[in-house]
């Protein structure tokens, strides 16, 4: 399966990267990677990580401004795309079909060819404008997943955290991980 993983300059750029070290380690899923301009900026802001060591994890990456990558076509078929983080100025091009560059693009071919478009939001608080765009995203077909913490799997680090919401991630998108977080049900 091939995937598209987008991301955006929002912060929170480490929920892409885990994502990326995840399906890295899977040989059956070939990633396809964009990072926004803001996003590069982001990784020394927030993290260790340096741009081109988040870029080995990825199959293939692709240039933020070309349009004519082949993730840009519905035609090169995968199984979807996860912005993660996902901006509010992403995740305003992906509602108005506004493709100035790869991941607005990459994502409206998503939508428009019905395939899985997971989005994970990453501001807070919110505006009008934002529920808004997130309610009129869903209406598109996309999926919203904001990165908020399940405190019932007891984390003992951002890492735990960071952990649960990518399985969020990965469970929409039906690819089985070894994660710690499901529900077992109140043990008496």
């Amino acid at each position: 399966m091939r995937l598209i993983i987008g991301i955006s300059g929002a912060s929170g750029t480490i929920y892409g990267i885990r994502l990326l070290e995840i399906l890295s380690q899977r040989d059956e899923i070939e990633t396809h990677l964009i990072i926004s301009k803001t996003a590069r900026m982001n990784f020394a802001i927030e993290t260790d990580w340096h741009v081109k060591d988040v870029e080995a994890m990825a199959n293939v990456v692709h240039h933020i401004d070309d349009v004519a990558a082949s993730i840009a076509s519905g035609s090169f078929i995968t199984g979807g795309m996860v912005i993660a983080p996902c901006s509010m100025k992403t995740l305003s091009a992906v509602v108005h079909s506004y493709a100035d560059n790869l991941m607005s693009r990459a994502a409206d071919v998503v939508l428009k060819e019905k395939r899985r478009l997971i989005l994970m939001p990453r501001e807070t608080p919110l505006h009008l404008g934002h529920c808004k765009l997130f309610y009129e995203a869903a209406q598109l077909g996309a999926d919203i997943v904001p990165p908020i913490p399940a405190f019932y799997t007891r984390p003992q680090t951002v890492s735990d955290i960071v952990d649960q919401s990518v399985a969020k991630v990965l469970d929409l998108l039906q690819i089985d991980c070894d994660t710690p977080s499901r529900w077992q049900g109140q043990k008496n």
